[in-house]
């Protein structure tokens, strides 16, 4: 057999894009058989760099970020979690919701790749966030994430004290950045082309298909 396809998925743990994406992406690869073909590892993006430690409400963030009103907001977000219900994803919006700042997941979904289980957490900060109404800053929700997907917690927490394992996640948003990702989710494939946004599962089968054959 040939090598895998690197599928490179940028990304942020509160992007419910990036989770519907995602998805849709599985599904793709499903559908098709492809589950051996590919080897999939997430790159780092923070939606919010400036994201004050204990966050803000979601309301009022997105409000200020994009100028939604309240109506277009409960639009968008009962969109979404129509979208989510028909891929297995539940998104849970309620009153009073934060966003979160997530250079920490960052740095954990970092540590994840080197026991492959990446995905597995990438899955469960997103499920945490979306569904369990979780801050996906707190480190209690962080480490119970790591230990749920059988991750060493206290190593892997000691990691976010680590100057080097903060600058290898800060180092590799600037790259990506470079190289012109500036929205997620960002698939790249290969490291030669790539799609933006939460494209349909016939889309991503077409570009698995032309590149995996």
């Amino acid at each position: 057999m040939g090598e895998k396809l690197k599928i490179d998925i940028v990304s942020d743990v509160v992007c419910p894009w990036c989770a519907i994406g995602y998805k849709r992406l599985e599904k793709a690869i499903a559908e098709l058989g492809f589950e051996d073909k590919v080897s999939i590892e997430w790159q780092p993006f923070e939606l919010n760099p400036g994201m004050p430690p204990k966050g803000q409400d979601l309301t009022e963030h997105i409000a200020e970020k994009y100028g939604s009103t309240l109506e277009q907001q409960q639009a968008s977000q009962q969109n979404m979690t129509d979208i989510g219900e028909e891929l297995g994803f539940k998104f849970d919006y309620f009153e009073g919701m934060r966003m979160a700042n997530t250079f920490d997941a960052h740095v954990l979904l970092e540590y994840a790749k080197d026991f492959g289980k990446q995905t597995e957490l990438k899955l469960r900060l997103m499920n945490s966030f979306f569904n369990e109404r979780q801050d996906v800053s707190d480190r209690a929700v962080l480490k119970q994430a790591l230990l749920d997907v059988g991750l060493n917690a206290d190593e892997a927490l000691a990691n976010l004290d680590s100057e080097e394992a903060r600058y290898e996640v800060r180092n590799k948003q600037g790259q990506w950045k470079n190289m012109g990702v500036n929205s997620v989710p960002t698939i790249v494939f290969n490291m030669k082309s790539a799609v933006t946004g939460a494209q349909p599962v016939d889309t991503f089968k077409q570009v698995l298909i032309d590149l995996v054959g």
